[in-house]
């Protein structure tokens, strides 16, 4: 699921969380938090969603040009399948909405089919080809 460009390190967590905050801040952003109920332990996080306001580039149409974009989105693999997913896609496209956005857009690795096909499945259409080539 990894692109190999991708960072491991152990430092990557805490500079990742860092760099949320930030944009969270400078680009009035939402950050959710998805709990699943363990009778034992009670309410445990096993997912999040992040998103913010963006402008397009000005070759897209003043309407479309302020968005919101649901820059991450992930599910605990072992809470999978629960709705989890979805219901943290609905919470970004109501702070979108609450925001005057009339448009929700969202980047996915080409590599990774399971979110390709969970944003298809919540009406998501592809839009944007990025390619590349190493050299």
């Amino acid at each position: 699921m990894f692109e190999p460009d991708r960072r491991r390190d152990p430092g990557f967590a805490l500079e990742h969380w860092r760099e949320l905050q930030r944009r969270h801040a400078e680009k009035n952003g939402i950050i959710l938090i998805a709990e699943d109920f363990v009778p034992e332990v009670g309410a445990q996080p096993v997912g999040w969603a992040f998103a913010y306001d963006e402008t397009a580039e000005l070759f897209v149409i003043e309407a479309d040009r302020r968005h919101g974009f649901l820059a991450e989105l992930y599910v605990a693999p072992d809470a999978r399948g629960k709705g989890l997913g979805r219901a943290l896609i609905e919470g970004c496209e109501a702070w979108a909405r609450s925001r005057g956005h009339k448009l929700l857009t969202v980047g996915v690795l080409a590599k990774n089919p399971s979110a390709i096909r969970a944003y298809e499945g919540a009406g998501y259409a592809p839009y944007w080809t990025t390619m590349r080539r190493y050299l």
